[in-house]
């Protein structure tokens, strides 16, 4: 799999790698981009054999929230079902595994967890890439944790798990930080089994009892905000190591209609800046969402509808300057040189943590010229192969 190829007649500075459920953890974790969530209830075989969703990289068929407890157990055997078939495509050459998106199931809590663990062969587990597991907290993260471990040795596989930060021990301000703590204590002896940490927005957001709009980001509520500054606090700071991801955008409304030939000469940064439409009101405002994201440290979205895909996996892109003054930064062993544009200095030991995030990046979702690029990336359809 290789990222932001919708649009083969782009011209990258550098190409993003190619990578798979194989690729070294510490790229791996750069790799996720926009992960699409859908109920594990949904048969989705045909369209992974055939390769119709050409922009999915990652995918998370869900136990939890987007099924209702009764149909767990279809849930569940469809989800085997899907793993049997695509094993055996793998066992015949009819399928590659580089040609397959990462899988993760998403858990519906521990006691699911380590029922449907027993139930998993060591083949079916070859096609997984890990598991998510909701409301990560203090109380579980031990179980899930523990279960993940004993599961990788038994079968002699390699599934990675990506806890959601969510519930209300973290949401409260009087217990946030304590409960933060405990959290990041519990990780720590399986750092090698975390791949990503998930932020659960929308249950923050329903905590509160608000919402925000198709014309507001996540980062305008601010209890939320507050929830998401203290988590890449402890997450995302030097020497932690994690990558985080961005919280779901919540709304569908795809680009089908709109002819994105035409947008080839716009500002994107600017026309967002200044609301000026560039797609719909949805889409813009994922945009603008990810923007956001980028600046405060998120890597990849978690999404809901593929034609949003190639917009957040495109935004990940790095640009030709942030790309060669992160270079700069990591060859040199200290001190302060002007950038290759000569319109900042870099200070070597201070970015060295911001440009190694960004040499990640630039491995994962390529190098592009400048800016005006990011809307060139996404010309190249929905993503969905009808």
């Amino acid at each position: 799999m290789r990222h932001n190829q919708q649009n083969r007649e782009f011209a990258f500075y550098r190409e993003p790698v190619e990578f798979s459920k194989a690729t070294d953890k510490r790229l791996l974790q750069y790799c996720l981009g926009g992960t699409l969530y859908m109920p594990g209830t949904k048969d989705i075989t045909d369209k992974l054999l055939k390769r119709q969703l050409p922009m999915l990289t990652s995918m998370v068929m869900c136990f939890e929230d987007a099924i209702q407890e009764s149909q767990l157990e279809a849930a569940e055997r469809n989800v085997l079902s899907l793993l049997d078939t695509l094993a055996g495509a793998f066992g015949t050459g009819s399928a590659r595994v580089e040609d397959i998106p990462l899988i993760f199931l998403r858990v519906r809590h521990p006691e699911q967890f380590a029922a449907f663990a027993a139930r998993l062969t060591k083949e079916q587990a070859d096609v997984l890439s890990g598991f998510v597991f909701p409301k990560f907290c203090s109380q579980n993260g031990y179980e899930y944790l523990t279960t993940l471990g004993g599961l990788n040795r038994s079968l002699a596989v390699s599934l990675y798990g990506m806890p959601i930060l969510e519930g209300k021990t973290i949401a409260y301000i009087e217990t946030r930080l304590t409960e933060l703590t405990e959290i990041r204590g519990l990780l720590k002896p399986f750092r090698d089994l975390i791949l990503n940490v998930r932020i659960g927005g929308t249950d923050f957001s329903s905590i509160f009892g608000v919402r925000r709009g198709i014309n507001s980001s996540i980062y305008d509520i601010l209890p939320v905000r507050d929830c998401l500054s203290d988590i890449l606090n402890f997450f995302n700071r030097e020497g932690e190591d994690y990558t985080v991801s961005a919280p779901v955008w919540e709304f569908f409304l795809a680009d089908r209609e709109k002819n994105l030939e035409l947008l080839r000469t716009e500002d994107l940064h600017e026309s967002l800046l200044k609301r000026n439409t560039i797609i719909n009101e949805a889409v813009d405002g994922l945009l603008r969402e990810v923007i956001l994201d980028k600046a405060n440290g998120m890597v990849g979205k978690t999404v809901i509808h593929p034609s949003h895909l190639k917009y957040v996996n495109a935004m990940q892109a790095v640009t030709r300057e942030e790309y060669e003054d992160a270079t700069q930064i990591l060859s040199a062993s200290g001190g302060v040189i002007k950038s290759a544009k000569a319109n900042k200095m870099n200070e070597i030991n201070p970015h060295r943590n911001w440009a190694e995030k960004v040499a990640n990046r630039a491995q994962a979702y390529g190098v592009i010229s400048d800016e005006s690029e990011y809307i060139r990336m996404f010309v190249g359809g929905s993503g969905i192969q009808e």
